[in-house]
């Protein structure tokens, strides 16, 4: 691979990166915000209405940074990789422009209805919007991952001229690939917007503020991150792994760090895949559990890297271990959703501070395990950029059209640029969380009044 195909590989991979984190949290607080939006409108009580317009002001924020950090990736396309674009821009462009409409159309429109409209339309309209809002958070996002999928199992397609043409848009969208892989990711965003929503609601707790709005934001994060975190794990994140076993059994074997192929594989915990000997070392495995979780079957045979040309192995330790951090960062939060149902069931949930310590402070974590989760999933396709069609370094433009040095230039532009603007939202949302939810009943207990001297009596009196 030419150093500026490396090169553009950094810069995309960083952008996108940068801009992921800010739909994780508008795809993650979307439904969260149409259940408070949904309470309100059914039991007419004004905190869910209140925790409902806080959290849509943190949407807004994350909506308007997202798509501002999103913007110089749809250039990429073609400066960086015009080959892949001159090749493959009548499909990938179907999904990425009907991407555009819902989250820039959709998503916009009924944002300013929910935040500025709840005195000008009725409940119903203003509930209806909210629905309107998440709604185009979710389309927006499953047509990001159409795209992605078609990437990892390209389908109803044909080439002519060396250019590949849709030959059906409804094998696009249906992409067996597709379904599982969209549930897994945002099943992810729900698991991030849960948490979110209780970190910070932790936070208010610890502080001593707008506690009844805490103790609400906690309640619904618990109980939604329970639910979140086991669907993560199955169906969602069973049923994508068994795609990735059906079409992309190398990127398998990578994740596991399987170099041989096995009858009865286990299943590694940890361990450290070195590709020098062919082998994890210093593993902790559960005996045939790979075999079963992959197949249904405890003596079925896993094959291993050494099934597969070494030209056509991904970058193994990074996908391995991206797909471990994920693994294991799931593995967590169900732990601490299941232990936070343990405590509200037992009436201790908003008086323990150890507890309330460790939501808060969980808050990075999800991000964390979406970022890897996705670079299990890119990285694991390497080397292809079209699986089994056009490869990575074929996608790229060509070095004497665009250099390396040009795209290291960039790059260092982009990471000054994103920095300011990771400043910026930072200081809004900071402010946001500061200011704290509207027309909350405080619950401090007020000063006593000075007394005040009687006014002299004058004489005329």
């Amino acid at each position: 691979m030419t150093d500026a195909a490396v090169a553009d590989r950094i810069q995309f991979a960083f952008t996108i990166m940068f801009h992921y984190l800010f739909p994780i949290t508008t795809m993650g607080l979307g439904p969260l915000i149409v259940l408070l939006s949904t309470l309100h409108l059914v039991k007419g009580d004004q905190k869910y209405a209140v925790a409902a317009k806080f959290w849509a002001r943190i949407f807004a924020i994350n909506f308007a940074t997202g798509v501002v950090t999103g913007i110089p990736m749809e250039f990429q396309f073609g400066t960086n990789w015009a080959t892949f674009s001159r090749f493959s821009g009548g499909i990938v462009g179907q999904t990425l422009s009907m991407e555009g409409w819902f989250a820039f159309f959709l998503e916009s429109s009924f944002l300013g209805i929910f935040l500025f409209g709840e005195k000008r339309v009725s409940p119903f309209v203003h509930w209806l919007s909210g629905v309107l809002l998440a709604l185009g958070a979710l389309i927006s996002g499953f047509f990001i991952v159409a795209t992605d999928a078609w990437m990892q199992h390209p389908v109803g397609y044909r080439i002519e001229h060396g250019v590949a043409h849709l030959t059906s848009f409804w094998a696009l969208v249906s992409n067996p690939f597709a379904w599982w892989q969209y549930v897994h990711v945002i099943n992810g965003a729900f698991v991030a917007g849960s948490i979110l929503m209780g970190s910070i609601g932790a936070y208010y707790l610890l502080s001593g503020r707008h506690t009844e709005f805490g103790r609400l934001s906690i309640t619904i994060a618990v109980a939604a991150g329970a639910i979140f975190s086991v669907t993560q794990i199955f169906p969602t994140g069973d049923m994508n792994a068994k795609n990735v076993v059906e079409y992309q059994p190398v990127k398998q074997a990578a994740y596991e760090g399987l170099f041989q192929s096995q009858q009865c594989a286990s299943e590694a915990i940890i361990g450290m895949p070195s590709t020098e000997q062919h082998k994890l070392l210093d593993p902790i495995q559960i005996p045939c559990a790979l075999s079963f979780l992959a197949y249904g079957e405890f003596r079925h045979t896993v094959l291993g890297l050494n099934a597969f040309p070494k030209n056509m192995w991904p970058p193994v330790q990074v996908t391995y271990y991206a797909y471990h951090v994920m693994v294991g960062l799931g593995t967590i939060f169900l732990g601490v959703m299941f232990l936070g149902i343990f405590l509200w069931w037992r009436k201790w949930l908003f008086d323990a501070k150890w507890f309330l310590w460790v939501l808060m402070l969980l808050l990075p974590f999800p991000y964390i395990a979406n970022e890897a989760g996705w670079v299990t999933t890119e990285v694991g396709r390497q080397p292809w950029l079209i699986w089994g069609v056009m490869q990575t370094a074929q996608g790229a433009s060509p070095a004497t059209t665009v250099t390396a040095g040009e795209t290291i230039f960039t790059l260092l532009g982009f990471a000054g640029m994103y920095m300011l603007i990771g400043l910026l939202f930072l200081f809004l949302a900071g402010r946001e969380l500061f200011r704290g939810p509207d027309d909350q009943p405080s619950t401090e207990v007020p000063a006593p009044a000075e007394p005040q001297a009687s006014p002299p009596i004058s004489a005329a009196e």
